[in-house]
């Protein structure tokens, strides 16, 4: 009798930023996840926004050697007020994205509603809600200093809840009790 494997996978989730850029990695084994590593990378200090991209892209590069992932979700910027902050998280993503790119990850993109909604339930959730719900799915209790750092992990786990629906099956939940029901092996 031939047993398979169960399939593994590292997702890296990154939430560019200018002045924080959050990222999390996570470990996928079937249908279990676990946590690798979630921190921040500190560029407030910084006032050359040129040299704060150049330290976006040797972090993730580092992150990607370090860590091997199979893949790379980035947050999308979402449009705000101001269009100037949304062309340096634009560039913040695009330098996160070459990172990858170099290194030949594929690369998957969600938007930060989207993120919350896979996450919570709720795509208005705050970033401490979504913060709380990871350390219960991941089963971690320590606090990160910085909510960017969870931000960055909420894109791993969005990536992997994705491949849910691909099975053949699509499979929808009208809220977080039904996709509990469903899915008790999942959820500690």
């Amino acid at each position: 009798m031939l047993i398979e494997k169960s399939k593994e996978r590292i997702i890296l989730g990154i939430d560019p930023g200018t002045a924080v850029m959050g990222y999390g990695l996570v470990k996928e084994t079937g249908n279990k996840l676990s946590l690798i590593n979630l921190g921040i990378v500190k560029l407030d200090h910084l006032d050359d926004h040129p040299l704060k991209l150049q330290r976006i892209f040797e972090r993730t590069s580092s992150l990607i050697e370090q860590y091997q992932p199979d893949c790379m979700a980035l947050e999308a910027p979402f449009y705000g007020k101001n269009i100037q902050v949304m062309l340096k998280l634009g560039r913040a993503q695009g330098v996160a994205m070459a990172a990858g790119l170099a290194k030949n990850l594929p690369i998957f993109e969600y938007s930060p509603k989207k993120v919350k909604q896979s996450i919570t339930g709720n795509g208005n959730a705050g970033k401490e809600q979504v913060a709380a719900m990871l350390q219960q799915l991941l089963v971690f209790k320590e606090t990160p200093e910085f909510l960017d750092a969870t931000d960055g992990l909420a894109v791993a786990v969005c990536h992997s809840f994705q491949k849910i629906s691909t099975s053949g099956k699509s499979k929808t939940y009208s809220g977080w009790e039904s996709f509990v029901k469903d899915n008790a092996k999942r959820v500690k």
